[in-house]
């Protein structure tokens, strides 16, 4: 469970209470040895079959032979996100058996990885954003992320304020500005709307303006706009990222942290091919963190809550607006499994919130009105 301690969320929905579940995987070995791995447990016995009793030292091998196993079914949306989970858990059992950390397995040289701030902060007062932000500042974030989508007058002003936030603590250096409005617009929605925020701000990227498939919707985004077109995190498997590449429609390649460590390497690999560059999301990217030391097209990874899920430690910590990765073999996860159990126990682990982000508005992308704000903790709905 991550506990925010505020309302979380996005264009689709806010978490009121800041609680989100986060579902944890382990893979134990006849050597002792568990992996860890953070995602989905759906067809998880289905999936399991195609890796138990292997070594799992032959991961990649391993992956294929789990993608091969969804074939008749198809492995896109949580099944995918169990197959990451499974991957990353391998990876993770097989750097500890090298006793090397996951980034210096993967051939790594340098264990710092350039991050953004991102406080899933659609559903905050513009205090509360302030200071939220100051406290990535502090930690040397010199670049931010936020949701938006709903209303582009309070995008441009909740930008703005982020923007003072960074440059007060950035030394002179301008911070890059990105915003991220969760698929909510329509090709023409979203030219006019990143236009209108490009007269007084400078736009580092759009995240997900429209459509996730829509390649040509994202190549006419791009070619209307002067800030880059993000996305990505919501494809599974190269095969839908293939069309937006060969459309040129996007400019910053995204992956998320709950598919895994290998479809991560494949992702950028195939975007390194088309000289662009890779950011991969998500609340603990922790094994994706590993990987981007190894890849040549890094760009910078999404910081989101600055302490890890409950019941999860990390072997890693934030400085100089990067994360920092340790030294310890594998991917440097612990759980505590009695802190985990202890919280289940009173009840606040009861499944996926009925109204929230994962949940697309019936009117999403149909809205000729801003949706109205009455105060940070209310649910956003589409207006009449």
């Amino acid at each position: 469970m991550q506990q925010w301690g505020r309302p979380v969320g996005d264009a689709n929905g806010v978490y009121t209470d800041g609680n989100v579940s986060v579902p944890i995987i382990m893979v134990d070995t006849d050597e002792g040895i568990t992996g860890v791995g953070l995602g989905p447990h759906v067809e998880l016995d289905t999936i399991f079959a195609a890796i138990e009793g292997e070594d799992p030292r032959g991961v990649t091998a391993l992956y294929d032979r789990m993608l091969r196993r969804t074939f008749k079914a198809g492995h896109a949306g949580a099944v995918f996100g169990t197959i990451g989970a499974l991957d990353t858990a391998l990876w993770d059992i097989k750097a500890q058996a090298a006793g090397e950390p996951l980034w210096r397995l993967l051939g790594g040289r340098d264990r710092r990885v350039p991050a953004y701030a991102s406080g899933l902060d659609i559903g905050v007062s513009d205090e509360e954003l302030v200071s939220l932000y100051e406290v990535y500042a502090g930690h040397g974030l010199r670049a931010a992320k936020l949701k938006g989508g709903l209303d582009i007058e309070r995008d441009l002003h909740r930008l703005t304020l982020v923007r003072e936030v960074l440059t007060e603590t950035a030394h002179g250096s301008r911070p890059s500005m990105m915003l991220d409005v969760n698929e909510a617009w329509t090709r023409k929605q979203a030219v006019r709307h990143v236009c209108e925020i490009e007269r007084t701000l400078d736009l580092t990227w759009i995240e997900e303006p429209v459509r996730r498939w829509d390649a040509e919707g994202l190549a006419t985004v791009g070619r209307g706009i002067r800030a880059s077109v993000a996305s990505g995190e919501n494809l599974t498997g190269l095969e839908q990222f293939r069309p937006l590449l060969a459309a040129g429609a996007l400019d910053i390649v995204q992956t998320a942290a709950v598919w895994g460590v290998t479809h991560f390497l494949r992702v950028s690999a195939l975007a390194h091919a088309h000289d662009l560059p890779v950011s991969p999301i998500g609340t603990t990217p922790v094994g994706l963190l590993h990987a981007a030391t190894s890849v040549p097209n890094h760009l910078a990874s999404e910081l989101q809550d600055l302490r890890p899920p409950l019941g999860v430690s990390l072997d890693l910590h934030v400085e100089d607006g990067a994360f920092v990765l340790g030294h310890r073999p594998g991917l440097g996860v612990t759980i505590d499994e009695a802190a985990i159990t202890a919280f289940t126990a009173t009840g606040r682990a009861d499944g996926v919130p009925a109204n929230g982000p994962h949940i697309r508005p019936e009117h999403a992308g149909r809205r000729l009105l801003a949706v109205a704000h009455h105060g940070a903790a209310q649910q956003h709905r589409p207006a009449p």
